[in-house]
């Protein structure tokens, strides 16, 4: 897959999200290349591993191009072996709302405590429905990224 990618992302309030989701999948991943802009990530998503690239956002953080493809599970554990320190390590569930699918992402480790969930959208201002766990959007803020919260963990933020 490659092309522009368009989505939000958003906190959760609640944990309502988990009896709503129609599937969920444990996910570790870690950065060949986290330059601010561009990003060379290495994804394990249970039985299937992918190597993505993604470009600068564009609109603020809502766009970016982005290629994946997908690799075997022992190309994605020898390339792990070449990211950056640190990983991410995370649990994705699947909420369907109206027409689209929002990608709750409940983290662990040093991220544990921070869940947040995405859509991703056709155009930047496609209409969408909001499921009711959604809290504050965060589109656009660097500290949300993965590749940030890799080397800038949850859990030394201040209040």
């Amino acid at each position: 897959m490659s092309g522009m990618e368009i989505e939000r992302k958003f906190l959760v309030r609640d944990d309502s999200y988990r009896r709503l989701a129609r599937s969920s999948s444990r996910i570790r991943q870690g950065y060949i290349c986290s330059d601010r802009g561009r990003t060379v990530r290495v994804r394990l998503r249970d039985n299937q591993a992918f190597l993505t690239i993604k470009g600068p956002s564009a609109d603020g953080g809502l766009s970016r191009y982005e290629f994946e493809k997908e690799i075997s599970l022992d190309e994605a554990e020898h390339l792990l072996q070449l990211c950056e320190p640190g990983q991410i390590d995370k649990t994705r569930y699947l909420v369907d709302c109206g027409a689209h699918t929002f990608e709750v992402d409940e983290f662990y480790g040093d991220n544990q405590g921070l869940v947040m969930a995405e859509v991703e959208l056709k155009t930047p201002d496609e209409p969408y429905d909001r499921p009711p766990f959604l809290g504050q959007e965060v589109t656009g803020d660097r500290r949300y990224y993965n590749s940030h919260l890799r080397c800038h963990p949850y859990k030394e933020w201040k209040a």
